[in-house]
């Protein structure tokens, strides 16, 4: 796959991706607004993950890759977690096509509804920690 530097870069010592600066001047307004309102999954899940207290691993939550903004990503194991809600029973087409991408791409990909979060948070942090010990 050839990738326009211009449209995506990957600094390789970090392995973090940044969207070109025209593309986040324009996802970054929607990055911001959702991180100050969060579902109710996203909120609690974010508790849990946030400030490396998963195996010491540091996620970001609504990071953009390329033209796509994720849940939660952690650089270190470039994996994406996302926390599907009702929409995404509309938007399977587009969610698809993210989902490619990013693993066309080489980030791992995981999915959650946001029920399995709010129902078993205990749980899907230890799928979560299965995941990161087993896939390194």
């Amino acid at each position: 796959m050839i990738k326009n530097n211009n449209a995506i870069s990957m600094i390789n010592r970090d392995k973090r991706w940044r969207t070109n600066t025209v593309l986040w001047e324009k996802l970054r307004p929607l990055a911001r607004e959702m991180r100050r309102k969060p579902t109710e999954a996203e909120s609690l899940l974010w508790q849990r993950l946030r400030n490396g207290q998963l195996q010491g691993y540091r996620f970001r939550r609504q990071h953009s890759i390329e033209r796509f903004i994720v849940d939660f990503y952690c650089a270190r194991a470039q994996l994406v977690i996302e926390v599907d809600g009702e929409i995404h029973q509309y938007t399977k087409k587009e969610d698809l096509v993210r989902h490619e991408f990013l693993e066309t791409n080489n980030f791992r990909v995981i999915h959650f509804t946001n029920e399995s979060v709010l129902n078993n948070i205990d749980g899907i942090i230890k799928q979560i920690s299965l995941y990161l010990t087993t896939s390194q």
